[in-house]
């Protein structure tokens, strides 16, 4: 694509390349990544954050005792703004903010994971309007009965750093915020903020907590520490009542990854996907939507007959002289793209439709489906005979193919369907079970002459 693109002048070729810039940032790398940590990363708690990516993040570095309630009485107490959960319209808010300078205190931070869950809630302070430079602390709830090591008990776990620049990422590319190394700087800071702004709070230091170090985060960022864990006690501040009622089913944290013995992978994937994953939708839709982009191209294609059926590919050289005319060959081609093509469609839409309700086997094929049209699809560029046009029209299907591709072979799709998988098979075993021993039956009453 890259080499074709710059065939067409320096703008269609730097369009390419930010393209394929983005695919490789957000796609691909990310991928790559997340097959590599989940091999060789630790899935258990030591004491650092992990990325989306599976990539260590940044470290654990404070400690609360408290409720939630009173969680957020002393984060607002000392000057700091909740962040906004990531949507649609706070990355947009966040990227005009970035670049017109203009301020945004609750700017949304990135996820970072913990338990094998991201963060409850992130609090922050903007420095100067500069959404580009904050204070930051992203807070996880502590599982009911978890202990730190060393036998210590407390209620929320946060990792806090401070954000220096925009930048881009040492490992996938991506545009994102660049820490300042010493985080103890931030730590510190945060604990600071928290006793003067609540005169009832408390702070023991766990001294030692982790062997100080330094390390990279997941964005390549350098990072120091010298391990110690403070732990802030709220419990003495005010309680929200009606809050922590409304609150009483979201404070059963589960342990999602592989901390502690008693890991029940059901329970997890129950909670983790009762609900189906937006990257599942995405992936179907996405594979509908190449198959009518690629039956687009087609018909696009058969605008220039003439020079598709003398196209000379080095291997084959194909005329349009043989038995047939040029108008019989034409209307036997739009026939064969025509049925081919209704064929691709109506088989995508089926499979999408399965597999977007947990289908295992619909989802497999899909894939196999959208792995072979990718490879088609490159296939048909190669041959050079679409022009800028067909050229751009191959590499947007191509980009919805790999996009496809990615999102129905991501963890939560995988993790969806294998729960729905264990769900039916669980009904179909209580249904046997249940025809296999039916309920005894009752006698019937004897009946009385009169």
């Amino acid at each position: 694509m890259l080499v074709h693109g710059a065939r067409f002048g320096w703008g269609w070729y730097l369009v390419v390349l930010v393209a394929g810039w983005l695919v490789a940032a957000y796609l691909t790398l990310p991928r790559l990544h997340r097959i590599l940590s989940s091999i060789y990363v630790p899935n258990y708690f030591i004491g650092r954050t992990r990325t989306s990516d599976g990539l260590l993040g940044d470290p654990v570095n404070v400690a609360f005792a408290g409720v939630e309630s009173q969680l957020h009485h002393a984060m607002r107490s000392a000057g700091w703004t909740q962040a906004d959960e990531i949507t649609p319209a706070s990355t947009w808010r966040i990227v005009t903010a970035t670049l017109t300078g203009r301020s945004y205190d609750e700017a949304p931070v990135s996820p970072l994971f913990l338990f094998g869950r991201r963060q409850d809630f992130a609090y922050q302070q903007e420095v100067d309007g500069n959404p580009g430079k904050r204070h930051h602390v992203r807070f996880w709830r502590c599982p009911d009965g978890w202990l730190l090591p060393g036998g210590r008990r407390v209620d929320w776990l946060a990792a806090g750093t401070y954000d220096r620049a925009i930048g881009f990422s040492l490992f996938t590319l991506q545009v994102t915020h660049k820490i300042d190394e010493n985080t103890d700087i931030e730590r510190d800071h945060i604990v600071a903020t928290v006793l003067e702004g609540n005169g009832d709070a408390r702070v023991t230091v766990i001294e030692d907590f982790s062997t100080g170090y330094h390390s990279r985060n997941g964005g390549g960022d350098a990072i120091v520490t010298d391990g110690d864990l403070p732990i802030v006690d709220v419990r003495s501040l005010p309680v929200d009542a009606e809050f922590e009622a409304e609150q009483a089913e979201a404070r059963r944290a589960l342990i999602l990854d592989s901390t502690g013995h008693d890991f029940a992978p059901e329970e997890a994937a129950r909670v983790t996907w009762e609900g189906r994953p937006l990257a599942l939708v995405v992936g179907c839709a996405l594979a509908v939507l190449a198959a009518l982009v690629g039956t687009g191209r087609f018909l696009w294609q058969l605008r220039n007959f003439d020079e598709v059926v003398s196209i000379d590919t080095g291997l084959l050289s194909f005329e349009a002289s043989a038995p047939l005319s040029a108008a019989e060959l034409t209307d036997v081609v739009w026939v064969v793209v025509f049925g081919v093509s209704i064929a691709s469609i109506v088989l995508q839409l089926v499979l999408a439709l399965l597999a977007v309700q947990g289908r295992m086997l619909a989802r497999w094929l899909l894939m196999a489906v959208l792995l072979a049209s990718a490879v088609a699809t490159l296939g048909f560029a190669s041959l050079e005979a679409a022009g800028r046009v067909g050229l751009l029209i191959d590499f947007a299907n191509l980009l919805l193919l790999v996009t496809a591709l990615l999102a129905l072979s991501s963890t939560a799709s995988r993790e969806f369907v294998a729960d729905r998988r264990r769900k039916r098979r669980k009904r179909r075993l209580a249904g046997r079970e249940a025809r296999a021993d039916p309920p005894p039956r009752t006698a019937p009453l004897p009946r009385t002459d009169r």
